[in-house]
C-alpha cells in the first residue's frame, strides 16, 4: 500500500486482501455485531452512557485481530472512512453469504 488508493472499489479489494484469515473475519464480524447490539440496547433502554462501548467493540475486536491473527496494520490509520464503511460492508456480505468466513468469495 505504498501509493494512495484512489477509488473505493480498489480499496475494498485491498481491504479484503488484508482480511483473509478466518479469525480476522470472525473478530470483525463480532465487533460489528456488538456495535449493533449496543445501539439496540441504547435505543431500547435510553441509556446513552453505553454508547462509548461502540468504538471499543468496533475497533477493539478489529485491531486485536490485525495484531494477533492477520499480523498486519489496520487500514483505518490511512483510510479511516473507507475502512469503517468496509467493516460494515464485510459484515453484511458475511451475513448474506456473499463472503465466507474462511476468506473465499461465493
Amino acid at each position: 500500500m505504498s501509493e494512495r488508493i484512489k477509488t473505493y472499489d480498489e480499496f475494498y479489494e485491498f481491504y479484503l486482501s488484508e482480511h483473509k484469515k478466518l479469525g480476522t473475519r470472525v473478530f470483525h464480524f463480532l465487533g460489528i455485531l456488538f456495535v449493533f447490539l449496543v445501539i439496540g440496547f441504547v435505543i431500547f433502554t435510553g441509556k446513552e452512557r453505553f454508547l462509548w462501548y461502540i468504538p471499543i467493540f468496533g475497533y477493539g475486536f478489529a485491531w486485536l485481530s490485525h495484531a494477533f491473527i492477520e499480523r498486519n496494520k489496520p487500514a483505518t490509520f490511512k483510510y479511516p472512512l473507507w475502512s469503517l464503511l468496509s467493516d460494515f460492508k464485510l459484515f453484511f456480505e458475511l451475513l448474506i453469504g456473499k463472503q465466507k468466513f474462511n476468506g473465499k468469495q461465493s
